[in-house]
């Protein structure tokens, strides 16, 4: 970035007395917080994250230094739910990702199943990959295709689940055309996720764990080690006797 085109020492201040301002007002509305999801504490947390934010960036571009904080963006949580405290309906959304990771097992699976329940051609729909799956999916429930995606040629990608609330049932095809283009993310109850990405933590967690025993195995002092063993050596002694 040029000289000419980077904040002023002014600018940098001004958004470091914002988020101290936005800190101010998040803590405020904790503290009057009415219940769990205050949409005011909701409001403050956006302002305080959206502060930060600019703070951050300015205070890169004119000291080439970063904040040692880092707010998650609003866009990985829902909103506080706002929907009905006794919901007289429910929708559950689902989204499950594949890759086609064997298509010729794909293809044996569907050309099997039309067999069964064709002509015995095998030769028509079942030729192709999206072919294939449309007989597969017609044939089995989603959840036993789920629950054993590598006999279908499938691998697993990131799924979700959302459970939404609404006040009353909706009328029959009323929303088939476009079932998932309504969502109120407010009136999400709950939501389940599953990512390779939280696999990916959990291992890293685990490999820092075994980083940090390997280290304290390394900083033993020998001798006590020795202490220990001759005391596991008596014990078992004693314990003969």
């Amino acid at each position: 970035m040029s000289d000419a085109a980077q904040p002023t020492a002014a600018e940098v201040r001004a958004a470091a007395e914002a988020v101290k301002t936005a800190l101010d007002r998040h803590l405020a509305a904790v503290e009057a917080r009415s219940g769990e999801d205050d949409p005011a504490v909701y409001e403050a947390f956006n302002q305080l994250a959206a502060a930060a934010e600019v703070y951050d960036e300015l205070l890169y571009d004119r000291y080439d230094e970063v904040t040692p904080f880092e707010i998650p963006g609003s866009d990985d949580s829902l909103p506080p739910y706002t929907g009905p405290e006794e919901p007289n309906a429910v929708s559950v959304l689902i989204r499950r990702d594949y890759a086609v990771a064997e298509p010729q097992r794909l293809l044996a699976q569907a050309q099997r199943v039309e067999a069964a329940v064709g002509d015995g051609t095998g030769t028509e729909a079942s030729a192709t990959i999206h072919g294939a799956l449309g007989i597969l999916f017609d044939e089995f429930e989603a959840d036993e295709i789920a629950s054993r995606p590598k006999e279908f040629g499938l691998e697993e990608g990131d799924s979700t689940l959302w459970v939404t609330a609404a006040d009353e049932t909706a009328e029959p095809g009323a929303w088939l055309e476009a079932p998932f283009e309504q969502v109120d993310p407010q009136r999400v109850v709950c939501r389940f996720d599953v990512s390779a990405v939280f696999d990916d933590e959990i291992n890293d967690e685990i490999d820092d764990i075994d980083e940090v025993e390997d280290v304290i195995e390394d900083e033993l002092d020998p001798d006590l080690d020795a202490d220990l063993d001759e005391d596991e050596d008596l014990e078992a002694l004693e314990a003969d006797r």
